[in-house]
């Protein structure tokens, strides 16, 4: 990967959906070249995927909760990673060194929800010992790509 790689990848991280004729005026390359490196980023998993931002609140989606999570042996750490995975409330899972086992970004409707999701889906994973609930009351800074 180069620096004109790198500029790509500032484009596409900015909108997604640029076209390769947009790019190329901006890193001043032909579009066959545009297209070719894109192409060698796709397959080499540079770029993983496509995605869109999506305003959570004009979805109904108003509360975002950081749970951290602790599994009381590790005989239940792949019991737990396969139950957590498929939750859709579920957006980052991450496995932690520290205090912690695992940090949970959730993102739900309301507090009902998160009480449900806590009682109902989460506590009833074996092996979750105990977790710590936080609530986010607004984001300065969200970057999915760096």
């Amino acid at each position: 990967m180069d620096i004109i790689d790198a500029k790509i990848l500032e484009v596409l991280k900015l909108n997604g959906r640029s076209t390769a004729s947009d790019i190329s005026k901006q890193v001043n390359l032909s579009i066959p070249a545009v297209s070719e490196r894109i192409r060698k980023l796709e397959e080499a998993d540079v770029i993983e995927q496509y995605t869109v931002k999506i305003n959570r609140e004009k979805m109904g989606l108003k509360l975002l909760a950081i749970i951290f999570v602790n599994i009381d042996h590790a005989a239940n750490i792949q019991q737990f990673r396969e139950a957590i995975v498929p939750f859709p409330e579920v957006m980052e899972c991450h496995h932690m060194a520290g205090e912690y086992d695992y940090m949970l970004k959730v993102l739900v409707e309301d507090t009902a929800q998160l009480e449900a999701f806590l009682s109902e889906q989460l506590k009833s994973i074996q092996g979750v010992r105990s977790s710590n609930t936080l609530i986010v009351l607004s984001t300065l800074k969200e970057k999915f790509n760096r």
